[in-house]
């Protein structure tokens, strides 16, 4: 048994998802892909895959040995290119998460001059504003705003964002002017579900004194933007970060509340999963997105 080939089958098996497709990727027929895993395990002494009629699943062994498998096949890869006189120049597919609202807004505008610099690299971007698991769903980093607790991730900061409180001039004319974190029980406010207590909103006064206030209202979502947008026509107070509504707090549609207590702020990161050797194409993207937002001002200004 070559232990290289049964490697790259098994984490090409994982990656597809199926022997078929792996075995259309590596050039194999399917009985060699499954006699290849059949050895590996074999070897190992070990069962690495369930095998159902309709599906496959890791066991835990196999999600231990694939780990190891992309740590080893990563760095030969690396190696290659080191030895290889492209060494310089980033190749291949980026698959990357972001959420929604940074992805429109900030990724969409800053792509362009990234593919121009590195026309080898294709991008295959998702937007979303759920937490996605890099290594379970194939993907290379993600953009994620807010603390960064998983241990397997590497983290790079990026900036930082903070949040606003905010209303439009309609609804404070017809619900009055929140002058203290407390004011805010009595107020419809937007809550958002990823934030880390979406009901809790917590403020610090000018001494560096905390306080947080239980907020209700007649609308929850997941998305930034339709807050904001539901903000804007009235409906609430949202919480919302600046980089989505410095726009909305400049030409007035919004109102930025609390001038005398500060909300949290945020660090924005790019994550990818730890391994040894970070691919080219990886590194280059990281890099470009640290210069790209270095010194970001998306602080909101207009407080009343």
């Amino acid at each position: 048994m070559d232990r290289f080939l049964a490697m790259k089958a098994f984490a090409t098996v994982v990656e597809q998802g199926s022997f078929a497709r792996a075995a259309e990727k590596l050039g194999l027929s399917v009985s060699a892909c499954s006699r290849q895993v059949a050895d590996l395990e074999a070897h190992l002494g070990t069962r690495l895959l369930h095998r159902t009629t309709r599906r496959l699943s890791l066991t835990e062994s196999g999600a231990l040995f694939n780990e190891r498998c992309l740590d080893l096949l990563g760095a030969l890869e690396e190696a290659e290119r080191e030895a290889s006189s492209s060494t310089s120049q980033a190749k291949g597919t980026l698959r990357i998460s972001c959420s929604i609202n940074f992805g429109v807004r900030h990724l969409a505008p800053a792509v362009g001059d990234f593919l121009a610099a590195n026309p080898d690299v294709k991008l295959d971007v998702s937007l979303a504003d759920r937490y996605v698991d890099l290594v379970e769903e194939g993907y290379d980093l993600a953009i994620r705003i807010g603390q960064v607790s998983t241990p397997t991730l590497i983290a790079r900061r990026l900036g930082d964002t903070r949040l606003v409180p905010c209303a439009s001039p309609d609804y404070l004319r017809r619900h009055g002017t929140p002058r203290t974190p407390a004011d805010l029980a009595a107020h419809a406010c937007l809550t958002y579900e990823y934030l880390a207590m979406r009901n809790v909103w917590r403020f610090r006064d000018r001494r560096g004194r905390e306080q947080s206030v239980r907020v209700s209202g007649p609308m929850h979502a997941n998305n930034g933007d339709l807050l904001a947008a539901a903000a804007i026509a009235g409906i609430g107070v949202a919480m919302e970060p600046d980089f989505i509504v410095a726009d909305d707090l400049a030409e007035g549609r919004l109102l930025a509340l609390l001038p005398d207590y500060e909300p949290p702020s945020a660090s924005i990161f790019a994550v990818y999963p730890s391994r040894r050797h970070l691919s080219a194409k990886v590194r280059v993207f990281v890099e470009f997105l640290a210069t790209r937002f270095s010194g970001a001002n998306w602080q909101a200004r207009g407080k009343v």
